[in-house]
């Protein structure tokens, strides 16, 4: 979403960019944000046109997918700081076109060893903390994965070290780019929190205020940071002396003697330990899979949420939908499945539900069982139960709560001359994550753990997401990758907490059961059905849909400005590629491919 601010192509050259094709070079230099890009030779698409260039100069000189995904990742930590950075974690899929396979890495961010069932209720009182309370503290910082997905990933299966990768990002952070509406917008929104602490302030809130748009924003904290460990390897993030910043923030938040402007609660100290983050390890889950109308579509398993809930959902419209199907009978389905697959995950699905309740929730036979709720001439009231696991036919069993996580993450999709594809989602949480830049070090810390539920959510029955010593927070990040005959066919992924999922979803049916293009399937405006009241819904989609979706017995609730930004990648005959990002939302995205198609 920020463009870097020079206009000539020697300041690019200087950054390490390539000057002589997409991203668009306007007038003479500056990324220009396409949100949608043909051609051929690969392809990239995020939210943000700098992070983009960067990914399509590491293909054009040779890296692979991997390689440009982690350039692109990490110039993200630079110019969309809100919303990832390694700080945070994430979910990494990959297709490898040599062994025609898929593969994930689960760089979820873990709670302290020392954490508790009861780790988010006030002792004070045995109540809940409210949000904010818990969020802008040191108690919501769980052990950092994005920087071990990076390392990892690089060195499975790509060609560059993580020097290499980190040294475009390097670059942007110490030369700056120029503030957009987009990035004041979020340092606005977090101002009264950032104000608390020194290093906050003193990055985002230059001379008490936020950026004016137009300036230019620069962290060279960062770009030493990233030095650092291009040099020194990632133990100096894991157990050196970043880690020793990162748990002196964490327990000894570092708040101003003189405060801008209130804030209502107590800043808490965490109990993140440098044990803790020495002893963070990655995972390596299978995808989950199932299939859809021909298709092979494979995502992200538990600790997140994402995978299932789409698979599930997708068997779900399936098995339920009439060959003689209408457009809103398609999307009447689509809100029903939705709203079935989230009571299932609600109850169900934790980061360590057992391997065989995954695996019978995203079966076509469970698809089935849930499909036969759906009436066609009326929405089901909701919220509906999750089903019985134990049960045959419709048995379902008692209805639980509704639970809900941050907005703020990002994504991207890369695609390689080779076939090779990354699907990646990943986070800080919140919008500004727990809102403490690490002093001297220039990033801000995950809110992670705040996706825990923090007191029993499904009644009499177990709640599958109350955090635990080491336990990792369930997620709904749905980075998906769809084969055709082995092959890729799409992938695509988006930001937007419990909305990741419906997103994902509408886009897939937009695209597969509509008839729309990816461009089309994109910007189409997207209602969320999840096992609430009224419909989450983008004043586009109530004002286009809801005329023939509210005699079925479909409410709305409140609009809401946007849903989701996703990327996306087609993958159409002869090789080439289908590049798509947002053209409105989060301010519009960016995507290029190394050859348009002219």
């Amino acid at each position: 979403m920020r463009i870097l601010p020079a206009l000539t192509a020697l300041s690019l050259t200087t950054l390490g960019f390539v000057v002589t094709s997409p991203p668009a070079l306007a007038g003479g230099g500056t990324p220009v944000k396409e949100p949608t890009a043909i051609g051929y030779g690969g392809a990239v698409a995020t939210v943000d046109a700098t992070a983009t260039a960067v990914g399509l100069d590491v293909l054009r000189h040779g890296g692979n997918a991997v390689d440009a995904a982690v350039a692109a990742a990490a110039t993200l930590g630079v110019t969309e700081p809100f919303s990832s950075g390694i700080g945070g974690g994430g979910f990494f899929v990959y297709y490898d076109a040599r062994k025609r396979s898929v593969s994930t890495i689960d760089g979820r961010e873990t709670a302290p060893a020392t954490a508790t069932d009861k780790y988010f209720i006030d002792p004070a009182d045995g109540l809940p903390y409210d949000f904010s309370e818990a969020r802008v503290s040191g108690l919501s910082t769980g052990a950092p994965g994005t920087l071990a997905t990076w390392e990892e990933a690089l060195d499975r299966w790509g060609t560059r070290s993580l020097a290499a990768s980190l040294r475009p990002a390097a670059r942007v952070a110490e030369q700056g780019f120029e503030v957009d509406a987009t990035f004041r917008q979020h340092v606005a929104d977090n101002a009264a929190a950032f104000g608390q602490f020194t290093s906050s302030r003193e990055l985002y809130l230059p001379g008490g205020a936020p950026p004016a748009v137009g300036t230019i924003q620069r962290n060279p904290d960062l770009a030493a940071t990233y030095r650092l460990i291009g040099e020194l390897g990632t133990g100096v993030f894991y157990r050196g002396a970043v880690a020793g910043d990162i748990v002196g923030t964490v327990q000894h938040p570092p708040v101003a003697a003189d405060p801008w402007g209130t804030w209502a609660y107590p800043i808490r100290p965490g109990v993140l330990t440098r044990a803790d983050l020495a002893g963070y390890r990655l995972r390596f889950p299978a995808p989950t899979r199932s299939d859809y109308r021909g298709l092979t579509v494979y995502g992200m398993s538990t600790p997140s949420s994402g995978g299932t809930a789409v698979g599930e959902a997708l068997n779900i419209i399936e098995a339920g939908l009439p060959t003689s199907a209408t457009a809103t009978d398609k999307l009447h389905h689509y809100l029903e499945a939705s709203a079935l697959a989230f009571a299932d995950r609600n109850r169900y699905v934790g980061a360590y539900t057992d391997r065989s309740v995954l695996k019978k929730l995203i079966s076509d036979r469970w698809g089935a069982q849930r499909a036969c709720e759906i009436d066609r001439t009326k929405a089901l009231v909701k919220p509906v139960a999750p089903g019985d696991l134990n049960g045959s036919g419709c048995a379902t069993a008692t209805a639980g709560g509704a639970v809900e996580e941050g907005q703020s993450t990002t994504n991207l999709t890369v695609a390689d001359r080779w076939g090779n594809v990354v699907e990646y989602t990943f986070t800080i949480e919140a919008t500004g994550g727990n809102t403490m830049v690490v002093p001297g070090r220039g990033f801000l810390l995950n809110n992670e753990l705040t996706d825990f539920n923090f007191a029993p959510t499904q009644g009499t029955a177990p709640d599958p997401n109350l955090p635990g010593p080491g336990k990792r927070p369930r997620s709904s990040m749905s980075p998906t990758i769809v084969l055709s005959d082995g092959k890729p066919f799409l992938a695509l992924g988006s930001p937007g907490g419990a909305t990741i999922i419906t997103t994902v979803l509408q886009v897939l049916v937009n695209r597969l059961d509509l008839g729309m293009t990816l461009p089309e399937a994109m910007a189409a405006p997207r209602g969320s059905q999840r096992n609430s009241a009224g419909i989450q819904a983008e004043a586009a989609f109530r004002n286009q849909y809801g005329p023939v979706l509210t005699p079925l017995g479909h409410t709305f609730a409140a609009d809401v400005a946007e849903l989701g930004a996703a990327t996306a990648i087609e993958f159409t005959r002869g090789g080439g590629f289908i590049a798509t990002a947002e053209p409105a939302r989060r301010g519009g995205g960016a995507a290029a491919v190394v050859h348009p198609k002219r």
